[in-house]
Order: C-alpha cells, then structure tokens, then sequence
C-alpha cells in the first residue's frame, strides 16, 4: 500500500476544507436570499395594507395634495428598495461566481499553507469591494429617497429670465448699481466692460479705457460712477450716463424647479464667434486713474460713504485710495502670497482681503489713529473671495470646495461650514433673503442659507445655463424680474428669478 507524503496530505485537506466552505456559502447565501424574499414579499403585503388603511380614513385631516404626495413617495422608498434587492440578488451571485473561481485557483497552488494564504488575500480582497459597491449603492439609493421628499414638500422654483451676450472673452465679475437707473455691469478679459439693460438684455455702454483683462467692476454707492480693476496694474474710476429702452414683454419661459433629477448635460456647445454690440456706446477715457501697483489688479471696491477704494493685487498688498486726490493713503501689506478678492462692509470702514496664502484678513478703519488686522486661517486652500453680510458676519469661499460662515464678533471658529464637490469662485450673499450663491468651476451654482442648509442649484443642461466655469454671482434687490446673476467663461451673464418659499427657508 503506497504511502501519502505529508505535502500531499496537507494539500488534500486543504482542498477538501475549501470545497466544504464554498458549499457552505452557497447554502447560506441561497438560504438568506429565500429569507428576504419572504420577507420582501411581508413588507410589501403589509405596506400595501397599510396604503389601503390609510386611503380609507375618513377622519383624516390632512388635505388631498399632501395625502397624494404621500402616496408618491411612499411608492418611490417602495421601488428604490425593489432595486435595492435586485442588485444584493445580483452581488450574491457574484460571490458565488467568486467562490467558484477561488476554489478552482486553489487547486493550482502547491502546498497547503501557500493555498491557504493566497485564498486569504484574494477573499479579503474580493469581500472590500463588494462591501464598497454596497455601500455605495446605499448612499445612492438613500439620496434619491431624501431628494424626492425634498423635491415634493418643498419646491424652489428657478427660472432663468435673461441671457446678456456680447463679450469676445470670458467675464470675470459683474455687479449691480446701488442708484437709479439699475443697470448690470460686466467685467471681461476681453479688455471692455459693459453696462447692460436688465429688462431688454441690451448693451447700454461699453467701457474702453483698460489695456488689459478687466477683472473686476463695482459701483457707487450714491453717484453713477463705476469703479474697474484690471490685468494692466491700475483701477480706473469713470462717469457712465444711461437711458434705459423701453422694457419689452418677457417672454413665457416655463419655470424650472431647482431639483437634483434636473438633465446636467455634459455636452458642451459648439463656441461661435459671438459679435459685439454694434451700435452701444462707448467711454475710452477714466475719470481717475490708479497706479502703484506691481502687478495686476485683481479686485477693487468702495469703502462706505464712496470716498474712499480698495484694491487688491497680485503684488501681494491691497492699496486704499482717496477718490478726489487719487492718492495713496495706506498700503496693506501681509499677505504671503498673491490676493485674489477684496470686499467692504456696507456700513461700517472695514475691509476684507483675500490670498492665495489660505488666508483671508479683516482690516479695520473705524478708528482714524489705529489700523488692526485680524488673520483667520480657516481653509486649506486658496481663499477665492471673502464677503460681509448687513448683519455681522463674513462669508469666506475657497478652492478648497468650501465655504464658511464666521461671525464678527467670534471668528476663532466658523458657525457654519459649507462642503461641495468644486472649487468655489466669487461668491454673494441675498441682503433680504441671506442666502449664499456658489458659483462653481464644475458650471453649478448651488443655494445655500447662512446655517449651510442647501436651498437649490440652478438648473444647468445643454439648453441652458453656464457651459464653462462659473466665475462670480450677484443678487439684486431692486427688481421683481432678476433676482439673481452669474456669470462665467462661456463669455455671457444670466439672469435669475429665484423663488425660495419661506417655509425652505425656515428649515
């Protein structure tokens, strides 16, 4: 009788252990999967009763809509765990195939210790990513569950009312003028920026006096004065004069609800040469010019009262100015790094810079004989803008996909923190409605209130909305039709009637 090596033996109960093991998988996963299906089949008897049970209360107090709501989404939790099931059906079946073909590998592995540790590896490779795959599954399933209650309860309604087309380059910034008539100015690196009529979408003035990319367009708070930053190392401020047309009928635009399920098309749009506005007029000439800078002017901005500018640089300072003398009154120096935004508080002499340093600083001028500076390093990337709120608060955004809310009077930590899937470029903030508008470099725009709740994202497809970078956002409170404009690289501004119901708002 032939006698069995030890490394045969061992090998052989090796193979027998694993084929007892597949086996037990298969009968385990074959009797789980008869025990779901008898449980499926219970809570679908018993949901259904319980639909049946609700439809035939008569003392019910809630109105028809909301009772029809909530059968609709009692109907979708049903098919979202329906196709939850479907695909743990199929999971399962992958484990088997898995099964299968880790047994079959095993009998080509000599040794029993080495069958043994490959098996191992390969199990525990195998059991990570079916793990992930469920986990990502679930997430999935969840957020379409939580986006249709949103979506039903609560709809904020967005409508996109007008497109301002005309520049030969993408628009860095826009803003709103704070006297009558109101009118939407645009900043573009095609060296001109443009007044634009909010109603008709017409040119009204092209401003021509910048030899480099404008990147950025404020105006008086009392006068019609604009004040622009440009690539060329100066700030002009120039006197513009507009007569507005007579506004025309809006078109009947269907509204769009600000939902999660809306089409995102990533097929962009063939760019065309898009023409200028021929007959708008133009100024070539500023009122005042501003130089000292070393580099290019990247942001600008009026202190309260207008006698007063601000601008930032990528020299790494941010100069304040007198408007009359056109002189420099301080230099503020600190910033490690090149600044990418300023901003003034609308009440009080307080300014807020930018940098690509992480940081962002508040500078205040409400005492004549002492300058303080406060440094908060709140982000882990570039800080693209850093914003003041009517009440006391700042709003900084970053490039590293987040913004934050922080309060005047304790900014060790931010009382609010908001995290998205992109960069965020310039940002703004609704004064009647305070909410926060990002415009992202993905082409999103996403609503936000000052608790970091979302409210909405702006509907975006290849029919409309932004098809490049979305680079700044500003509200207007002044008018009834457009609440709401952003701008971007794809060279057009757009305008926005932004409907957030109270009781959205309250939540």
């Amino acid at each position: 009788m032939p006698v069995e090596s030890g490394s045969s033996g061992a090998a052989r109960q090796a193979k027998q252990k694993r084929k007892s093991h597949s086996l037990s998988i298969r009968r385990t996963n074959s009797t789980e999967q008869e025990r779901s299906g008898l449980q499926r089949d219970l809570l679908e008897g018993q949901s259904s009763d319980n639909l049946d049970s609700f439809m035939r209360m008569e003392d019910t107090k809630l109105p028809l809509s909301l009772r029809t709501n909530l059968l609709d989404l009692f109907s979708q939790i049903e098919r979202e765990f329906e196709n939850l099931y479907l695909e743990n059906i199929e999971l399962r079946r992958e484990i088997e195939s898995l099964n299968d073909r880790l047994a079959a590998d095993g009998q080509t592995v000599e040794g029993a210790d080495l069958a043994k540790g490959a098996l191992k590896t390969k199990a525990s490779h195998s059991t990570s990513q079916l793990s992930q795959k469920l986990k990502t599954t679930y997430k999935a399933s969840t957020s379409k569950i939580v986006s249709s209650f949103k979506a039903t309860t609560t709809r904020a309604v967005c409508q996109l009312v007008k497109e301002y087309v005309g520049h030969r380059d993408g628009i860095w910034d826009l803003s709103i003028t704070r006297t009558q008539p109101v009118v939407l100015g645009t900043a573009s690196a095609d060296h001109t920026a443009m007044l634009w009529s909010i109603e008709t979408g017409k040119c009204l003035l092209k401003y021509l006096g910048h030899q480099g990319s404008v990147n950025s367009i404020k105006f008086h708070p009392t006068e019609q004065m604009a004040l622009t930053a440009s690539g060329d190392q100066t700030a002009h401020i120039w006197r513009y004069m507009v007569q507005l047309p007579t506004p025309q009928p809006v078109a009947d635009t269907a509204q769009t609800p600000c939902e999660d399920d809306v089409d995102f098309s990533d097929k962009d749009d063939a760019d065309g040469e898009v023409e200028g506005p021929n007959d708008c007029p133009s100024v070539r000439v500023p009122t005042t010019t501003l130089r000292s800078h070393q580099g290019v002017v990247i942001a600008a901005d009026w202190l309260v009262g207008g006698k007063q500018v601000v601008t930032a640089s990528w020299d790494r300072a941010a100069n304040l100015y007198d408007v009359e003398t056109s002189e420099l009154v301080h230099s503020l120096t600190g910033h490690d790094q090149e600044l990418t935004h300023c901003c003034t508080h609308p009440n009080q002499r307080l300014v807020v810079t930018s940098s690509r340093d992480t940081t962002f600083r508040l500078w205040d001028f409400r005492d004549p004989s002492i300058h303080s500076v406060n440094v908060f390093q709140g982000h882990t990337d570039t800080v693209t803008s850093a914003v003041f709120t009517v009440g006391d608060n700042v709003v900084s955004g970053s490039d590293d996909r987040t913004v934050k809310v922080w309060d005047l009077k304790n900014m060790r930590s931010p009382i609010a923190t908001i995290r998205t899937d992109s960069a965020v470029n310039r940002i703004s903030v609704s004064v009647n409605q305070k909410i926060i508008a990002l415009p992202h470099d993905n082409r999103q725009v996403r609503l936000f209130d000052m608790s970091g709740v979302r409210l909405a994202r702006l509907p975006r497809s290849n029919r409309q909305g932004h098809r490049r970078m979305v680079c700044c956002s500003a509200w207007c409170e002044d008018n009834s039709t457009c609440n709401l404009f952003t701008c971007g690289f794809d060279r057009q501004a757009i305008g926005w009637n932004i409907n957030i119901p109270a009781l959205l708002q309250e939540k």
